[in-house]
């Protein structure tokens, strides 16, 4: 089953990150509970779950951002794809993301952007095979400390 996550589920969608590129969970505290409210109380911001024998296994993150060109249409900024490493190469993070293309659509966006710090082909390949390419535009990253 793929879905938008519900509230009681932040536990677990914090142990999946750990399979992305966090280290440890992040400690409980009034700034974790509040920006976990600010996400779910956000109509623009939707992380997506793939369920497998009750556990989220795979996600990401679907963010609308409104924006005054191009018909005055919103576009989807992609983020946080990752599957357990257990669950890998099933399909489930394509799940994934195709239920955030069917969320960009219904909410009229014109395209769709993500960005991959993998230099990995095997990563790579993935989201070109999901529909994504990486010749249409350049990004570039500003860290802020």
């Amino acid at each position: 089953m793929v879905r938008e996550i519900k509230e009681n589920e932040l536990n677990q969608l914090l142990e999946l990150y750990l399979h992305l590129h966090e280290t440890s969970l992040p400690e409980e505290s009034e700034h974790l509970k509040q920006t976990w409210q600010t996400i779910m109380q956000d109509s623009n911001h939707h992380i997506i779950v793939k369920i497998v024998d009750g556990q989220i296994v795979s996600s990401c993150v679907c963010v609308i951002i409104p924006n005054l060109t191009r018909g005055v249409r919103p576009y989807a900024f992609i983020e946080n794809v990752v599957t357990h490493k257990d669950y890998r190469g099933k399909g489930y993070a394509k799940e994934c993301l195709n239920f955030a293309a069917e969320i960009a659509k219904q909410m009229n966006c014109y395209k769709m952007m993500l960005l991959t710090g993998s230099k990995e082909d095997a990563t790579l390949n993935f989201y070109k095979n999901a529909g994504y390419n990486s010749t249409d535009k350049t990004a570039f990253i500003q860290w802020l400390e």
